[in-house]
């Protein structure tokens, strides 16, 4: 993806986000580029589940069952993509990560196209789909029962990737998370594929948004201390932050508005 049509697809989801509904028409005039041009924009975006396409133009995509990841992937846009571009600061040419199956690891899979020669373990369907469209990534899907509202492979996986060495980065999303509980998902079969992943890897990264510091979560699938860094936007409370601090978690919070001012995260730890 280019400069261009990068910022054709944020423009495009804003105004999705504000209208609810935009003409090809006026998406043509308003960027200045021809029809055809904004309805291959559209397809690829449909085709990531970030729209929905009608005649004429797109809407939103459709809420569909409470906590499905169409339902999720609408909700806080802006903050779960700046997350994302921070997120993507750690990755680099020729690494081997995971991302499980959050939406924000599923933004983070966007900015990351470009990078060359990728390894991703992930249990998400939808992941797994665009990496291997859209990129040149190797993407390893980990097997497990389908469950479809999360467009996701869950249950037990504790042992499979075991002896098949390291990754270096496991992105993790989170229901809720506490120093005293580390990261929590609301149920275990969520829980079991993250513990399997981040197991695995040398480093730890929770994603998610500030709204979650309010959530809730019975399964812990890591412990705080070993967790290496949060990244979340800039309405993560100032306490929650610097608990996370006093045990050595690097946190790096986003301005979901502010694409060009970005402190730099530190790139992840060699092995």
């Amino acid at each position: 993806m280019d400069h261009d049509s990068d910022a054709r697809f944020e423009g495009i989801l804003s105004a999705i986000e504000h209208e609810g509904q935009v003409s090809v028409a006026d998406l043509s005039t308003r960027f200045g580029v021809s029809a055809v041009t904004i309805r291959k924009d559209l397809e690829a975006l449909e085709r990531r589940s970030l729209l929905r396409r009608v005649r004429g133009g797109a809407r939103g995509s459709a809420p569909q069952e409470e906590g499905s990841f169409a339902d999720r992937l609408g909700r806080s846009v802006a903050a779960k993509k700046a997350i994302a571009r921070r997120a993507a600061e750690l990755v680099s040419h020729g690494d081997v990560i995971a991302l499980d199956s959050s939406t924000s690891a599923f933004f983070l899979a966007l900015e990351i196209l470009d990078r060359r020669d990728l390894v991703v373990v992930t249990n998400s369907l939808r992941t797994a789909t665009v990496l291997s469209e859209d990129s040149d990534a190797t993407v390893i899907l980990l097997g497990g029962t389908v469950r479809r509202t999360s467009s996701s492979t869950v249950g037990e996986l504790s042992d499979v990737l075991v002896g098949r060495g390291s990754l270096s980065t496991a992105f993790v999303g989170l229901s809720t998370l506490s120093v005293e509980r580390g990261l929590l998902e609301l149920t275990l079969a969520e829980a079991e594929p993250k513990r399997a992943l981040v197991a695995a890897a040398r480093r730890v990264v929770a994603l998610f948004d500030s709204t979650k510091a309010d959530g809730f979560g019975l399964h812990s699938f890591l412990p705080a201390d070993r967790v290496d860094c949060l990244i979340s936007d800039v309405g993560f409370p100032q306490d929650h932050r610097e608990r996370w601090q006093e045990r050595g978690v690097e946190v790096a919070l986003c301005e979901a508005t502010a694409r060009s001012e970005r402190t730099p995260v530190r790139p992840a730890r060699a092995g």
